[in-house]
């Protein structure tokens, strides 16, 4: 059977500023989606991450579906009603036009599809990050997909021999989705120096070179040009397979106990480590500090199995701590060098004016 699975994934409101989305509001997108839906979608999950709200959708529709893509716009929309109800901080903050116009890629939200054939037992996993940006996957999906050192399938498994093909977009050009295709293992070197550049460099897409079939899926957009200024951070989703021909579940998850340093944390200007948080996690420390989260699903016959929290084990406390301190130690750097972003990706213009004003005040010595 060929399912497509779509999350979609926005920041609609929250409480308190940006730590969680309400339950009203929760609900308002969930009962949307489950009356609106029925005859779309064979099944669906909803969950928030921090303040941004994912919806998963198994479909039959394929990917760019404008029926599936409208009615996680108008579940949105209808989330924005509740929100503004409540009083919500950010009501309808991630959609940013006014009306659908047939696709929500290049309307705010993120977006994550894939079709494929389902093979007798499919378990994917969604992972779900807020106050970053796609660059966030970048190293993950690196050492996951291409390092032996993390996937031991590589050498121990006759399918992944071939290795990956991955999709790469420069996310800064602005007439296009500008993309590069590259293999590995021939290509590392140049993938890496590409994927080194977390806003510049994103991969979009790997698919398995033994079977040509996607294997992940991330909501890679050019969100710096979707309103015609610098929009900050996406809030990234991303969606992949695994088992069998592909990694397993825990040479994807294996990565994130790095806790990485990404561009995000408060107003989406500051550099943090990627803390890997249990499922429905708020925010909180200097509005982060980045999380990321991860729930693994089994699909069949276009059927959804309970979400398993895979960041929901004493493990993962471990590295919690220790993204913790690092958040923490980095922090006590303030505004200084690389605790603060470059002035080129810095989200809030109050900066950019308050640079233009200074350069009328410096002088050239004679």
């Amino acid at each position: 059977m060929k399912t497509t699975l779509s999350v979609i994934k926005a920041d609609v409101g929250s409480i308190g500023g940006h730590i969680r989305p309400s339950n009203r509001l929760l609900e308002e997108v969930k009962n949307f989606v489950g009356s609106s839906g029925k005859g779309l979608v064979t099944d669906f999950y909803i969950s928030y991450t921090g303040d941004d709200i994912a919806i998963l959708m198994a479909h039959p529709r394929g990917k760019g579906d404008e029926k599936i893509h409208q009615l996680a716009w108008d579940a949105f929309v209808a989330g924005t009603r509740a929100a503004k109800e409540q009083g919500l901080y950010g009501a309808g903050q991630d959609l940013l036009k006014d009306s659908f116009s047939g696709n929500v890629k290049g309307l705010g939200p993120a977006v994550a599809e894939m079709d494929f054939e389902e093979r007798p037992n499919e378990p994917f996993l969604l992972f779900a990050a807020d106050k970053t940006d796609p660059g966030a996957y970048n190293l993950p999906l690196y050492l996951a997909f291409v390092d032996p050192m993390y996937n031991s399938g590589l050498i121990l498994s006759p399918a992944m021999s071939k290795g990956f093909r991955f999709v790469i977009m420069d996310v800064s050009y602005t007439e296009g989705d500008r993309v590069i295709e590259l293999n590995a293992p021939e290509d590392i070197y140049d993938i890496a120096a590409l994927l080194r550049d977390n806003q510049r460099f994103v991969v979009e897409a790997i698919y398995s070179r033994t079977s040509g079939e996607i294997v992940a899926s991330v909501s890679t957009t050019r969100l710096h040009n979707i309103a015609g200024k610098y929009t900050g951070k996406d809030d990234p989703v991303l969606l992949v397979r695994v088992q069998g021909a592909f990694p397993a579940t825990g040479e994807v998850l294996a990565p994130f106990n790095i806790g990485h340093y990404v561009a995000g944390f408060m107003r989406g200007s500051h550099t943090g480590p990627l803390m890997p948080v249990r499922s429905n996690s708020g925010i909180s420390y200097f509005d982060g500090p980045p999380v990321v989260s991860c729930q693994a699903f089994c699909v069949h016959k276009g059927k959804l199995t309970e979400p398993a929290d895979a960041f929901d084990h004493p493990y993962w406390d471990y590295v919690r701590n220790k993204v913790s301190q690092k958040a923490t130690d980095i922090r006590a750097q303030g505004f200084s060098g690389a605790a603060m972003l470059p002035y080129s990706e810095l989200e809030y213009g109050g900066i950019v004016e308050k640079m233009k004003k200074l350069e009328t005040k410096f002088q050239v010595r004679g």
